[in-house]
């Protein structure tokens, strides 16, 4: 069983299905998802969680793939606002939903071994080569980071895919340290810098298993569509996502998951068909047994 964990809020839907079709569309293994979501709308009205809905509907489109496949819904609000309610990176460079991968440790049902992937990745080969990493002695397995690493530091990687090993990641408090540099220190790339400087022992991997920036090479497993420094005809970052379809054929001429994306765009039709007969009939519903008791 491949165990991945996914982060985010409501909006994360449409990375959530388009990963997970490019996935089951190239690996037969059972595959467990969890997601992590909560409620943090004192800073923003669209912080709401992922649905049971959205939740569900995911796991109806992998179940097609195999029949074991899962979808565990994690609401975690109570735990980030005990670790990170007001701290110094509360405003992170993206939303405070990266943090959550933080709080895997402290969650309840996280198995021992689990692969973490941004929303914002697709999968181009099966993702058990990846999976099946050994990662015993070590707390993680990660990519370089394509600019941090001649930025920063020659180490640096990118926390967008992290293959963890949960039980020595709990023996070394890996994620307790990571949690209290958040807490105490603001850091422009607060999730990333927190686990890199919170390290003790990691695994460095090729780039195909974390491929920021050409997704054509054959044997590339995932590609990560994170934001891009361009320097032609001038100075500028890209951040085009996967399910942007006509951007990413545009201006990133992808087409290597186009078969995927039909599917995505066919799926989402029928969800939001489903949603709308839902809440139609819902209504009626409403109006009906209003004018009952009237």
């Amino acid at each position: 069983m491949i165990n991945l964990l996914l982060c985010g809020n409501k909006r994360v839907f449409d990375g959530a299905l388009t990963q997970l079709i490019s996935m089951t569309n190239r690996t037969e293994e059972i595959i467990h998802v969890y997601i992590m979501t909560m409620d943090l709308r004192r800073l923003a009205p669209q912080y709401t969680c992922i649905t049971e809905e959205q939740a569900a509907f995911l796991e109806k489109v992998i179940q097609e793939k195999h029949p074991q496949n899962k979808v565990t819904r994690l609401d975690v609000t109570e735990l980030y606002e005990r670790e990170f309610r007001e701290c110094a990176n509360e405003g992170a460079y993206c939303t405070p939903y990266t943090l959550l991968r933080l709080l895997a440790d402290i969650t309840p049902g996280i198995p021992d071994k689990i692969l973490y992937l941004d929303i914002d990745i697709m999968i181009a080969g099966d993702i058990r080569e990846l999976y099946d990493i050994d990662v015993s002695g070590v707390e993680y397995a990660a990519v370089k980071e394509k600019y941090g690493c001649w930025l920063i530091r020659p180490d640096y990687f990118n926390a967008g895919m992290l293959l963890f090993n949960m039980a020595e990641v709990r023996r070394t408090g890996l994620l307790c340290k990571a949690r209290q540099r958040i807490r105490t220190k603001k850091m422009l790339f607060a999730d990333q810098t927190a686990i890199f400087k919170s390290t003790k022992k990691k695994k460095l991997l090729p780039r195909r298993f974390n491929e920021q920036s050409k997704f054509d090479r054959k044997d590339t497993i995932v590609c990560h569509f994170c934001k891009r420094l361009m320097f032609q005809p001038y100075p500028h970052t890209e951040n085009y996502k996967q399910w942007q379809v006509e951007e990413i054929h545009k201006y990133l001429n992808c087409h290597t998951f186009d078969r995927d994306l039909e599917e995505y765009l066919r799926r989402k039709r029928q969800f939001e068909a489903d949603t709308s007969c839902h809440r139609t009939g819902a209504g009626i519903e409403l109006l009906l047994r209003d004018q009952y008791i009237g």
